[in-house]
């Protein structure tokens, strides 16, 4: 992906263009008119000075040790290149401009879908037909959610039973955290973890945040319906391995095993494209605009 681009002036649709561009540890400035990256090296990347694409990206997600020119804003935003900072490996969603993706197809069809209250339900029945594996009969959102929660407290009894935990049940303190136990503790940092990629994911789509289809009060609502996508699949198994390395490796804190593990293998499953097919589908959507 890396090399001269040579365009000044063209923008390349989005449509056309390469997701996520990663970078990390090195310093981003604007020479002879395109992006160049020095960098120390981080992983995938090896040291040395790279010649960045950035009409051929969507995305460019600086991690750790990054820093850049004013002239690296202006130039991204004149061609439509969204910056965000972020963690390593997506763990964390810092900050991230409001320009990106060149239409607003997405966030209208999520508009649309979330003011109408059949559309709303369909919507929400679909995410947990994908979570539970079936399509359930009913469509009350709360009689949902009191499946879905029934279902998982079981879920949670036999992943931490996976990996040799003892299971206590889910409690969360929010004015004082540490209280939890291990195991709770870990699914809080987890759970931060892929939030922080599915903030990544809605940022990089363009769609709206706070119109949520299962959550509903938080201005991070469609965030965390698309985390809770996978829960069953990346928040838990992660939480409770890193409760295993944690206890072989007390030197180490909680979260810094919790914080590597899913990050890496967030990383190794592409879970941030996922993500993004994910809210594609969920609205009907391809990669042109069109219907799927």
């Amino acid at each position: 992906m890396f090399g001269r681009l040579g365009l000044e002036t063209a923008r390349i649709p989005h449509a056309d263009r390469h997701g996520l561009l990663w970078l990390g540890r090195g310093q981003l400035t604007v020479q002879a008119g395109t992006l160049r990256f020095a960098t120390a090296g981080c992983e995938g990347l090896e040291p040395g000075e790279y010649d960045i694409p950035y009409q051929q990206v969507s995305c460019i997600l600086l991690g750790p040790g990054c820093s850049m020119t004013h002239d690296v804003l202006r130039l991204a935003a004149r061609h439509g290149t969204m910056l965000m900072a972020v963690g390593e490996d997506g763990v964390r969603c810092y900050s991230a401009p409001p320009f990106g993706p060149d239409e607003s197809r997405l966030a209208r069809r999520q508009a649309i879908a979330w003011a109408d209250p059949d559309e709303r339900i369909r919507i929400a029945r679909r995410m947990y037909a994908w979570r539970l594996g079936e399509v359930l009969p009913t469509r009350d959102v709360s009689a949902l959610r009191g499946i879905e929660g029934a279902r998982m407290r079981e879920t949670y009894k036999l992943t931490a039973a996976r990996y040799g935990l003892n299971w206590n049940g889910r409690r969360y303190d929010r004015q004082n955290p540490k209280a939890a136990d291990p195991p709770n503790q870990a699914l809080n940092h987890a759970a931060s973890a892929v939030q922080a990629a599915a903030e990544i994911a809605v940022a990089s789509t363009a769609t709206i945040a706070q119109l949520g289809f299962i959550h509903e009060d938080s201005s991070r609502s469609f965030v965390l319906d698309i985390a809770d996508l996978f829960r069953d699949s990346l928040t838990l198994p992660c939480a409770f391995e890193a409760v295993k390395l944690w206890r072989k490796q007390p030197g180490i804190a909680l979260e810094r095993h919790v914080r590597r593990l899913t990050g890496s293998r967030m990383r190794k499953t592409g879970t941030i494209p996922a993500m993004i097919d994910r809210i594609k589908e969920l609205f009907d959507a391809d990669d042109r605009g069109g219907d799927s």
